[in-house]
């Protein structure tokens, strides 16, 4: 059975004698897990609080709009069309921004892209709701959630390079906070934004508070990668001067030359591609059109939307336990099916009684989403490098992405002509079943850099 510090050890025995025992430089890329002593428990202090604050900012830009969009609406004329492609704009700006994270990343380092990142969320959010008219506000929320996606990219690489044999407990620990800043923001911001006087640009602008604390503690992690990267250099050219050292100088720099792996060539990506891809669809439709669903069939509004938020919380204790688990065993297959199950049993309650088993229901299709936090730690057993965790992050999340755009506008055409919710569940199941065959693929004991090089 493999486990993370089975992984561990055979990344550091695959190095050289020279890479082993000399602390890598923080510029391009930060401290890496080998480093020890204070400063290295000073910075991974910082980049653990880095990751919990990170992750709860990576989604009230969205929920908090949702909880006041007819609010957003009426202060901004907004017309219904352009309302829904309000909410199809996250996925979208996930798909397209995503790809540039593993180039920034290369440049800048991980640390300054997600500082970066961060930035831009609180930027974003700051100035959209007084940006005037629709306009500004969709350029405002697409610099918010440019920031969020290449944070959602580099978020598994951060925790590769720093807790490579940690990579379930600190995946879950990610996972559970973003669970966390999903259903936080569209639990409290209607009442808060009361608590302000009913001004709808303060409740939505509040939430840019809490980005600027997630500045903070990459700021010193950048800056302390500045002030090494010299000295690692001048460092660097001293050992060259041996013939010892020239060797293993000449073997770093070129595997910094090689060029980036041929990412599509492996179907183990393309499997977790489309995985992350049917998911991220499953879940945009229960955010999007579960509430509506309970209230169609005799609910109240206040008891939908609590059912709703049942099924988001459920995300927190399972996102930290189920990466654990997965991280333990040589292949998530099982855990794919388990989730896979309760999906087609939630959908199946809800066509056959969506009333009298609503909270069963919610519980289901709970359990069923906590998919993404597994998809994000298969994200990072898939790879064996840094640079291979950030291509394969990339490319499943932005293809991913990508997938998951039609779905939701999809479930609403077919409500609309149907005149009732059998279609719309019927395709909600019947996608979940292709979901269970590609996570299954994806969860094989398999890297993408072997698959890559063998074809």
């Amino acid at each position: 059975m493999a486990s993370e510090e089975t992984r561990a050890v055979d990344t550091r025995t695959a190095m050289s004698p020279t890479e082993r025992d000399t602390p890598a430089p923080v510029g391009a890329s930060e401290t890496t897990a080998l480093e020890k002593g204070p400063a290295r428990a000073w910075a991974t202090r910082l980049v653990v609080a880095g990751i919990v604050l990170s992750a709860v900012n990576l989604r009230p830009a969205i929920t908090s709009l949702g909880a006041l969009l007819e609010e957003v609406r009426d202060g901004l004329g907004m017309s219904g069309s352009v309302a829904g492609l309000l909410t199809s704009v996250p996925p979208l700006c996930f798909a397209v921004f995503g790809v540039m994270a593993p180039r920034l990343a290369r440049r800048f380092g991980p640390a300054a892209v997600v500082c970066a990142g961060m930035a831009a969320i609180f930027t974003g959010l700051l100035i959209r709701p007084y940006a005037g008219g629709t306009a500004g506000f969709l350029a405002a929320s697409a610099l918010a959630l440019m920031g969020i996606a290449v944070s959602n990219v580099l978020m598994p690489v951060i925790v590769k390079r720093w807790f490579p044999d940690r990579v379930g407990s600190m995946t879950g620990l990610y996972s559970m906070v973003l669970a966390l800043g999903t259903s936080l923001p569209a639990a409290v911001t209607v009442p808060m934004t009361h608590a302000l006087g009913g001004n709808w640009k303060l409740g939505l602008a509040v939430w840019a508070v809490l980005a600027a604390a997630a500045v903070v503690p990459w700021i010193p992690l950048v800056r302390e990668g500045r002030e090494r990267s010299a000295p690692a250099a001048r460092s660097a050219q001293v050992q060259a001067q041996t013939p010892a050292s020239a060797s293993a100088s000449a073997s770093a720099r070129a595997a910094e030359e090689q060029p980036p792996l041929r990412i599509t060539r492996s179907r183990t990506a393309w499997a977790l591609a489309v995985f992350f891809g049917l998911q991220a669809t499953a879940a945009y439709i229960t955010m999007g059109w579960m509430p509506q669903i309970f209230r169609d069939a005799g609910v109240s509004a206040g008891t939908a939307g609590l059912l709703l938020a049942v099924t988001m919380v459920m995300g927190v204790p399972l996102a930290f336990v189920i990466p654990r688990i997965a991280t333990r065993l040589p292949h998530q297959g099982p855990i794919v099916l388990v989730l896979g199950v309760c999906g087609l049993a939630g959908y199946a309650g809800l066509y056959l009684a969506p009333a009298a088993g609503a909270w069963a229901w919610a519980l289901l299709l709970g359990i069923a989403n906590c998919a993404f936090p597994l998809a994000l730690t298969m994200v990072g057993m898939r790879a064996r490098s840094g640079p291979g965790v950030a291509q394969l992050s990339a490319f499943a999340q932005s293809t991913g992405y990508l997938i998951s755009i039609p779905g939701p506008l999809l479930v609403g055409v077919l409500y609309q002509h149907s005149g009732g919710w059998g279609l719309p569940i019927a395709l909600m199941a019947g996608l979940m079943v292709p979901q269970m065959v590609v996570g299954v693929l994806a969860g094989r004991d398999r890297t993408v850099e072997a698959e890559a090089a063998a074809r």
